[in-house]
């Protein structure tokens, strides 16, 4: 089972559209999916209660039960695990990020935002350095923030998702049916930049399964 943690110091930066959206990208290849909703708002939990399917399933837990709760999604089966934290919340992201294969940093390209990944790209320190990548969101229609955005990011040495994510009024129209653009307008711009994210971050989370095999086999023949 893979691990997703998405974290964000700023709130509003469309961080639960995001987890949701790739969560049922990946139940729609086949996965079995399980999206954890850490923050008391529960959003993630109201938009599930809201649907007509239990791929994924959306289970609440608190922090100090988040361990416990991806061994027994692992031991039930689930090939994908994403962790929704809630903002400004530093017990919560340490807890994901320490558990995460690969942690997900959305974030609008506005410098209110910018300005909190460096205390992001800390926090993931602390929780062990898990690889990490931000990916930008809500982005107009007009202009050219989001390319200003990739450069400041690039300053901080900061990894940036090729993908980008729009404004779009399908992200609201959907999850206020329980769905997900792919699932409201399967053919639509929206559902398009979700599918190439989702695709993107499948292949690192691919190659970063390889490049564990690899080492388990140089360890193996070590010993011998």
């Amino acid at each position: 089972m893979k691990t997703i943690a998405l974290i964000a110091q700023k709130g509003g930066t469309g961080k639960t559209t995001l987890a949701l959206s790739l969560a049922v990208a990946a139940a729609q290849t086949g996965l079995t999916v399980i999206v954890i909703d850490l923050d008391p708002q529960a959003s993630a939990c109201k938009w599930s209660d809201r649907r007509k399917t239990d791929n994924p399933l959306v289970l609440d837990a608190q922090p100090a039960r988040l361990a416990p709760a991806l061994q027994k999604a692992e031991q039930g089966g689930v090939d994908l695990a994403i962790i929704d934290t809630p903002a400004r919340n530093e017990q919560s992201a340490l807890a994901a990020a320490k558990l995460a294969d690969l942690v997900i940093i959305p974030c609008r390209p506005q410098a209110y935002d910018l300005e909190t990944v460096p205390a992001t790209q800390e926090l993931i320190s602390l929780a062990g350095g898990t690889p990490a990548m931000v990916v930008l969101t809500q982005i107009p229609s007009r202009g050219d923030r989001h390319e200003q955005a990739k450069s400041t990011l690039a300053e901080i040495g900061m990894a940036v998702c090729p993908q980008t994510i729009g404004s779009r009024a399908a992200f609201g129209d959907a999850g206020a049916m329980g769905q997900t653009a792919t699932e409201y307008d399967p053919n639509g711009t929206a559902a398009e930049e979700i599918q190439l994210a989702y695709k993107y971050i499948s292949k690192l989370l691919a190659k970063k399964r390889e490049d564990a095999h690899e080492e388990e086999s140089r360890l193996i023949r070590a010993s011998r």
